[in-house]
């Protein structure tokens, strides 16, 4: 694509009809689009338009789609080609800080986030001058750049936070810290005085506490990874900074600002080398009155969002999302200085929560707050230890949280209106999720009645909560890992259950509650057959949601949880009942045919991992349903995209078990398609495991005389791979499949084909791969697959007793033996580095396993060999009486004595001897 006028006229047509609602219109400029992406000079042309264009909603789709682009395509996956060539590459990095800093902050923050992502995969190594182009910006006096810079550098260092320690880390941050630390700490004293001078000017002020809440979370991504010796002698002074800037009337300050400031001295308080700074009782006690306790009160800005803006309050408060409100500020400095100064704190706090519940009791009506400041000073001071999965796992001793349960938290949910005090409801129900490791089961018994009254309240938060919480309270285990909440103590819930949950979602603003969905989901899994006679209405309600949201896919964790839920209504009806799969079929068809026509790519891999339930649920035989499907599952274009791949190769190998015969005789003119997607997939690190699972497949149930033309060429294909890009995880699914072969075909057909394609390459495949790499076979199956097929390469080939590969003979016997006794070899060389799925860059959908439609380990030699030494023991007998007297010869001269005794063993178990 050319630089020119009438390319940037044409993208920007395209990128105004990506913005129409109408996805008649939408979709097909998102398919142009994402077919001249791997244009050279298309983001540049991007960046000229965001840059050049006179209408401000092209710039700022111009930079959205900008960054989308990097975020697709920046990263340089092995074994693929680079998606953006390299003089664009330069030419980027060239131009994007400047044209970040100049443009307005809309589209900066697209660009920033642009640099971040390049920065990742670049920084240091090939961007070097990034950081000193930085630097220099903070001389330019202009705030607007400044922030630009700021927020470039936060998004490019926050991940310091939450990386592993490593020497390269450390490296990396302190080249950061060299080249950072005294700019930044020089720039907040200047913007510190600049507060001071510009007091009374509101306009300004806002800017400069920008400033500050960007330096503030700078400093602490810097100081995150514990390399005390930056700031530390600037310690004292940014202590008495922030706490003088928190003990002002914060009322005029913002909120982000005096939110990171809390955040600075809850990260300082858990440091035990700053533990000095807060040991004295005035400082302890001022924080608590002064910045804690103030910061806790339900402000107007919380009571509108949880009013207007449900959804941000709720991923704010249940998810800890990064736009930090001053509570949760407020409640982790409150954990932070429980740390070493629990006592004291509680102390402190005990006479304020006491005083705001006596407040609240005088006129709850007006002094609601009083009681939900003192819920969440309770919650703070009781949490030592908390995870997302079990909630609070250390409690503080000093808080009796069941009494605090009986006598302020019930009350609230036992009262005769579900939508009265909405605020303390929601707190309730959160104390609830917060402390159910807490609180005994037979008071979380008593809750889960409330809760599902509670999911009927207008307010969705209330109504998330309630979902929110009858889910975890769903995933609690009990002594022998059940869950805690048995399906016969549900058992007189399951249809008001049900019904309200299927309710909520037709709330107000609740259409796609990611949090109903997942309770649905969880209660289908709990109460299995109870739901047996409520799946007619509840599959109806289901796909009738899934129809709906297939017009514009928007919220992937509601999708998630939906299919999950129809995966669960069929496993549970099926198992009971195995003829329900039509009804079904019948019920999902419809829908699934008009996602495929209509390409909705975030859904096409869900409907594949269904179809593959569903067609497993049929027994050896194919509906002729799915056979008209057949040829289009083996179109080169779906399998272009990433995240279609392993659902895929599962459908495919439901249609190879339950119907091969079927393929072989109506669709014998399908399998060199079959053979074509197994050939691309071998040729792929990253999915040479999928290439082999098909493979195996093929083998496994293919009739024989069908794939005869075709073994050959397949063997072929697998040396070539070999030979070219040899690594473990391709030795390994080499290992498995050849002794599958072996099982299938016999050991003599297979030593035939090797010698076929070159004279005596059997031989250099037991002693080059087979014997030397068969420790490194993992999973209970595949080693048995390796055991049986090395046994009869013992035992049923007979070149293996009088040709040159006879001397193999005992190494291969030892191999096995150590398949049997020895750890696993999970040695990895250096050099190898396997790009994991989840890890493929770009939106093409990624893969989304649903749990509920997990494939059943299946054992391809289950009935023929249950125990694989005691199978190894019997054939060598038979072995050894067709050939008396050999196979005592060969252990005796070559087999060492451990494996000697390991042998024996196995013997003796199968009651056999050698003769």
């Amino acid at each position: 694509m050319e630089l020119s006028d009438a390319n940037l006229q044409t993208l920007t047509e395209y990128l105004k009809k990506t913005l129409d609602p109408d996805p008649a219109i939408r979709r097909p400029a998102e398919k142009f689009l994402e077919s001249v992406e791997g244009s050279q000079n298309y983001p540049l042309l991007l960046l000229t338009l965001l840059e050049k264009s006179q209408e401000n909603v092209i710039k700022v789709c111009a930079s959205v789609t900008f960054k989308n682009y990097i975020k697709r395509n920046w990263r340089i996956v092995e074994d693929e080609p680079n998606k953006i060539c390299e003089s664009d590459r330069i030419a980027i990095k060239a131009n994007i800080v400047p044209l970040m800093l100049s443009s307005p902050e809309q589209i900066q923050k697209q660009l920033s986030d642009a640099i971040s992502i390049i920065g990742r995969e670049d920084f240091p190594q090939k961007w070097p001058d990034l950081l000193t182009e930085m630097v220099n910006r903070f001389q330019s006096g202009d705030f607007h750049v400044i922030n630009g810079v700021l927020r470039t550098a936060h998004s490019l260092f926050k991940r310091y936070r939450h990386e592993f320690k490593s020497n390269e880390l450390w490296t990396e941050i302190k080249l950061v810290l060299d080249a950072f630390a005294l700019p930044l700490t020089n720039l907040f004293k200047a913007t510190i005085e600049l507060c001071s001078t510009h007091a009374n000017d509101a306009s300004a002020l806002k800017v400069l506490f920008s400033s500050l809440i960007l330096i503030a979370k700078l400093f602490y991504s810097l100081n995150f990874q514990d390399l005390p010796e930056f700031f530390e002698d600037n310690m004292e002074t940014w202590m008495t900074n922030f706490h003088s800037l928190l003990t002002l009337d914060n009322k005029l300050l913002q909120t982000d600002l005096v939110s990171n400031a809390i955040q600075f001295l809850a990260s300082v308080c858990e440091r035990p080398h700053y533990k000095h700074l807060f040991e004295d009782q005035n400082t302890l006690t001022s924080i608590c009155e002064k910045v804690i306790v103030p910061n806790m009160e339900f402000r107007a800005a919380d009571e509108e969002a949880f009013e207007d803006n449900s959804e941000e309050y709720i991923r704010r408060d249940l998810e800890g999302s990064d736009i930090d409100t001053r509570r949760r500020a407020a409640c982790d400095l409150v954990r932070g200085l429980c740390k070493f100064f629990e006592g004291p704190v509680t102390g402190i706090f005990s006479g304020y929560v006491n005083s705001m519940l006596q407040e609240y009791a005088k006129n709850p009506s007006v002094n609601w707050k009083h009681k939900d400041a003192a819920i969440y000073l309770v919650t703070s001071l009781a949490s030592k230890a908390q995870t997302q999965k079990h909630g609070i796992t250390q409690a503080n001793e000093l808080v009796n949280l069941t009494e605090f349960f009986v006598n302020h938290i019930q009350p609230d949910l036992k009262s005769a209106s579900v939508n009265e005090f909405p605020v303390l409801k929601a707190d309730g129900i959160k104390y609830i999720m917060i402390f159910r490791n807490q609180v005994p089961k037979e008071q979380l018994l008593v809750s889960i009645p409330l809760l599902i009254n509670h999911l009927q309240a207008e307010s969705i938060v209330v109504h998330t909560y309630a979902a929110h919480a009858l889910e975890r309270l769903f995933t609690m285990r009990g002594t022998n890992n059940t869950t805690l909440i048995t399906a016969a103590e549900m058992a007189p819930f399951v249809e008001v259950l049900l019904t309200n949950l299927f309710k909520a979602l037709t709330l107000p603003g609740s259409s796609e509650n990611e949090y109903i969905m997942k309770a649905i989901m969880r209660s289908f899994s709990l109460l299995q057959e109870s739901i047996i006679p409520y799946i007619p209405s509840v599959i109806t309600q289901l796909t009738q949601k899934l129809l709906a949201v297939s017009k514009n896919p928007s919220k992937p964790h509601f999708n998630h949880y939906m299919f999950e839920s129809i995966c669960l209504s069929i496993r549970i009806t099926c198992k009971a009942n195995p003829d329900a799969v039509g009804s079904f079929e019948e019920a999902l068809f419809m829908v699934f045919t008009e996602i495929l026509q209509n390409d909705v790519q975030e859904f096409i891999p869900y409907v594949f991992q269904v179809m593959s339930l569903l067609l497993e649920m049929h027994k050896n035989e194919i509906p002729s349903s799915y056979m008209a499907l057949f040829p289009h599952l083996l179109q080169p274009v779906l399998w272009e995209r990433t995240g279609n791949i392993p659902p895929l190769v599962r459908l495919l190998q439901a249609y190879l078990e339950r119907g091969a015969n079927t393929i072989a005789s109506a669709a014998a003119d399908k399998i060199p398609g079959l053979l074509g997607v197994f050939q691309k997939l071998i040729a792929s690190k990253a999915n040479d495991h999928q290439g082999f699972y098909l493979l195996n497949s093929i083998i496994e149930h293919m009739p024989p005389g069908s794939v005869d033309q075709y073994r050959k060429q397949i063997f072929i294909l697998l040396f070539q791979r070999l030979q070219n890009s040899k690594t473990t995880k391709f030795i390994k699914s080499f290992l498995v499949f050849i002794n599958l072969y072996c099982i299938k075909y016999g050991a003599l057909a297979l030593q035939e084909i090797f010698d076929s394609i070159q004279p005596k390459m059997f031989g250099m495949v037991l002693e080059k791969i087979i014997i030397p790499e068969i420790q490194k076979v993992s999973g209970q199956v595949e080693k048995k697959i390796c055991a049986v097929g090395i046994t009869k390469i013992l035992t049923e080939c007979p070149p293996m007793m009088d040709t040159e590969y006879t001397k193999l003979w005992t190494p291969l016997l030892q191999a096995l033996i150590g398949l049997f006794e020895l750890p696993e070899d999970d040695t990895i060389p250096d050099e190898e580095h396997f790009i994991d799925i989840e890890d493929t860059p770009g939106y093409q959908t990624a893969f989304s396993q649903l749990a509920f439609a997990g494939k059943k380990e299946h054992d391809p030699v289950g009935q023929m060999v249950n125990n694989p030494r005691i199978h190894l023991a019997q054939s060598l007998h038979k072995l050894s009486t067709a050939c008396p007297g050999r196979v005592p010869s060969m252990l005796s001269t070559s087999l060492n004595a451990e494996a000697l005794q390991y042998l024996q063993g196995y013997l003796q178990a199968a009651s056999v001897t050698l003769l």
